[in-house]
């Protein structure tokens, strides 16, 4: 592991607690032990946001790793390192920033995040995914 690689993982790593709290939260609230009252829509959102969030920092890692063995330039290389993370923030984000509001039962404007974050993972993966291959 470089590095680098090292560094971000870190970096990333520290982000969990976060998610985890934003899990805690988010079950007070479907358990009803939290005051907030949400639409149906709002609490399928936040659970795809939260779900989101920790599946794509898993995936952050991993593409971390799979960075050091990719055939890539340098610019390529820091879009794919930056664009796993911002994608995670971007994505699960946007779903919660899409929702926020009293009573909204439709996405809001905010919605441009998530599309944002989809096209960044989208653009990421693709490099990384040709780096690989040029390695074989």
């Amino acid at each position: 592991m470089s590095p680098v690689t090292r560094q971000i993982c870190g970096i990333i790593l520290l982000t969990v607690p976060t998610i985890q709290y934003g899990g805690f939260f988010l079950l007070k609230i479907l358990s009803k032990q939290q005051g907030t009252t949400l639409t149906d829509f709002q609490k399928s959102m936040f659970r795809a946001g939260h779900a989101h969030a920790g599946v794509l920092v898993i995936l952050a890692l991993i593409a971390q790793i799979l960075t050091d063995d990719a055939v890539l330039s340098s610019v390529a290389e820091w879009i794919v390192r930056d664009g796993f993370t911002a994608a995670a923030i971007l994505i699960s984000g946007g779903f919660f920033a899409a929702a926020a509001g009293k009573n909204r039962i439709k996405p809001n404007k905010y919605i441009f995040i998530l599309y944002t974050g989809i096209f960044v993972l989208a653009v990421a993966t693709i490099i990384l995914g040709i780096g690989l291959i040029r390695n074989s």
